[in-house]
């Protein structure tokens, strides 16, 4: 079995990117969106984390992450998010949640990467908050509905027109 060498910084900040398995479009319903978010709050009041950005698509979400200052156990804050939430699917044999022989719900691994520096940040966030125009799915970051652009305007971020062509931050970044 591998196993993969992870930074872990107690207090880091870090980017995520988890897909489902085989690409399969769980959050293009709202009760998954739901589901994904009632896990979200269990895992962080069990294991605190702030999100400081985060978008769901169809297929996969990407996520920055901030752990407590004496915490760097990311990987069990994603096993309990993943488990919770797979738990939380109607029995739907061999199609979204592991039961009875079922396919799984999540590929196995994820992306991660430990922020370095403000600017690193920045450009991370961008690409999150960017990434629904990226696949095509709206014409602006405004116009998703499953992300934390919504906020960040509301907090002075980005002017709301922001991401309307792809910003220069987020050129040549890929990582899906």
């Amino acid at each position: 079995m591998s196993h993969y060498r992870r930074a872990r910084v107690p207090g880091g900040t870090y980017f995520f990117t988890v897909v489902t398995h085989d690409r399969l479009p769980l959050f293009t319903s709202d009760a998954n969106i739901q589901r994904l978010r009632t896990a979200l709050r269990r895992t962080q009041q069990a294991h605190p984390f702030r999100i400081d950005a985060m978008v769901v698509l169809p297929d996969h979400l990407h996520a920055l992450w901030t752990l407590p200052p004496d915490d760097g156990d990311y990987p069990r804050r994603w096993k309990v998010l993943k488990a919770l939430f797979t738990q939380s699917q109607p029995d739907v044999p061999g199609e979204y949640a592991r039961r009875a022989g079922g396919a799984p719900v999540w590929q196995r691994r994820y992306w991660e990467h430990l922020i370095r520096d403000d600017n690193d940040f920045r450009r991370h966030q961008d690409y999150i908050h960017y990434n629904p125009v990226k696949h095509g799915l709206v014409a602006h970051p405004g116009a998703w509905p499953h992300s934390s652009f919504h906020r960040a305007v509301e907090r002075g971020w980005y002017p709301p027109d922001w991401g309307a062509s792809e910003p220069t931050t987020v050129v040549g970044m890929e990582f899906e």
